[in-house]
């Protein structure tokens, strides 16, 4: 089993779509959207947005978004923001998903930001353990959303 972990490549999108349709089944089906390839094209584009991912044998196991915004406090420092974490479910409690995070958080150190936030919708103890675990903690800001 060979395990690699780095950032997605622009040829794997289709991989991604797959693995993201577990994270929300009920989404509309991206594929079926005329603008994705325009889309992609700019996420690949973008220096600032970025998607580590874990290959086991070369499949993509283990995904997340981190986007680094410029900033003018804290000394000009940007800051990350990680999003859409998902691990494929026939490949979890293996690890994968710390990985991917670790990732993502050491793109944050070498790109010089003062923080890494992450918020999750999830209310399972588990899903909050693992991104405990990962080095993440909780109640040190309020989130807030607004769905549009």
């Amino acid at each position: 089993m060979v395990e690699v972990i780095e950032l997605i490549r622009p040829e794997d999108l289709g991989e991604l779509l797959r693995l993201y349709k577990q994270l929300h089944p009920e989404d509309p089906d991206p594929e079926d959207n005329p603008e994705l390839a325009q889309i992609w094209d700019e996420i690949c584009q973008d220096p600032n947005l970025l998607y580590p991912v874990v290959r086991v044998d070369g499949e993509i196991v283990s995904t997340c978004t981190v986007a680094i915004i410029k900033n003018l406090t804290r000394g000009q420092r940007p800051y990350a923001v990680i999003e859409n974490v998902m691990t494929h479910p026939g490949h979890r409690k293996k690890g994968y998903g710390t990985k991917v995070l670790h990732k993502a958080v050491d793109i944050a150190r070498e790109r010089e930001c003062y923080k890494v936030m992450l918020l999750t919708g999830s209310k399972s103890e588990d899903t909050l353990r693992f991104y405990e675990n990962a080095g993440f903690r909780k109640g040190v800001k309020t989130g807030f959303v607004i769905n549009l």
